[in-house]
């Protein structure tokens, strides 16, 4: 049974293996995420996450473990605060903020933060349906 209030984290990190699986799959191979030497003349210096890979976490989680297998994914409200880098741990929060009894939905905030310095990378709130969501 969950409760307004329960609270879900875990922290977590990408290789550049899996940001160039993932620039494969969807087509989005810009080269803020891929090309080192074209990522140097950017403000971030370096390569960036592309935000959609980065805000995936919340699918693993949502689908996996809070709530769990049954979770359907049906709205994601999204911002991204901070560029997210390769290889650094992050940690991702999600807290139950309300219930709907009658339709089994919630809406839950999803947060991530670096795991190193606590700053904001990503915020944003899901709606969810789930058969124990009562």
């Amino acid at each position: 049974m969950f409760k307004v209030g329960d609270r879900y984290a875990e922290k977590f990190s990408f290789t550049q293996e899996q940001v160039i699986r993932f620039a494969e799959l969807t087509g989005d191979k810009n080269p803020i995420h891929l090309d080192p030497e074209y990522a140097a003349t950017t403000p971030f210096k370096k390569n960036i996450i592309h935000g959609a890979f980065s805000a995936s976490i919340f699918s693993k989680i949502l689908g996996m473990k809070f709530p769990g297998k049954g979770t359907i994914y049906l709205k994601q409200e999204i911002s991204f605060k901070r560029p997210m880098y390769v290889d650094c741990e992050y940690e991702a929060i999600l807290t139950i903020l309300e219930l709907n009894p009658e339709n089994h939905t919630a809406l839950i905030e999803t947060i991530i933060n670096d795991a190193a310095t606590q700053k904001r990378t990503v915020e944003g709130r899901a709606t969810v349906m789930h058969k124990e969501l009562i």
